[in-house]
């Protein structure tokens, strides 16, 4: 089944801290995570999904992941143990709230690489894309 669209409540919660209260909204990844267009990667996806079955975890979170990964040089193992102290990496994956558990098995990334297959090729045209918008990359580079 497709994944499930992110949803943020926009509201406080007595016993949990919000992310954007408690980290620097000028932090690198921060600004990042903003940049990136998750609705366009999530309807990029969608096709590789049936309309049965349990729903998948959300774009936003594993394609996030996928890229601090791929960002920092960690390995599966070492991104899913950064992500648990991290705010700045639970933010760029869309949480709302600080978690002190990872919520999901660490092999669903490698069952999303199965699955993106070819797909791949998208987070290396968001980027590009990004870093052309933020003047990282010149158009003469490409």
């Amino acid at each position: 089944m497709r994944p499930k669209k992110h949803k943020t409540t926009g509201s406080n919660d007595l016993f949990r801290a919000r992310l954007d209260q408690i980290i620097n909204m000028k932090h690198e990844l921060v600004l990042l995570a903003g940049k990136v267009d998750w609705d366009w990667i999530d309807g990029e996806i969608a096709p590789l999904y049936s309309e049965n079955g349990r729903p998948a975890i959300e774009t936003r979170f594993m394609i996030g992941l996928l890229l601090l990964k791929h960002i920092y040089g960690l390995s599966d193992e070492g991104v899913c143990e950064r992500w648990v102290h991290d705010p700045y990496f639970q933010f760029f994956t869309g949480e709302e709230f600080f978690q002190h558990a990872f919520p999901h098995e660490r092999s669903d990334l490698s069952h999303w690489r199965k699955r993106l297959g070819d797909k791949l090729e998208l987070l290396l045209a968001e980027s590009l894309r990004v870093a052309h918008e933020a003047g990282a990359l010149r158009s003469q580079d490409l």
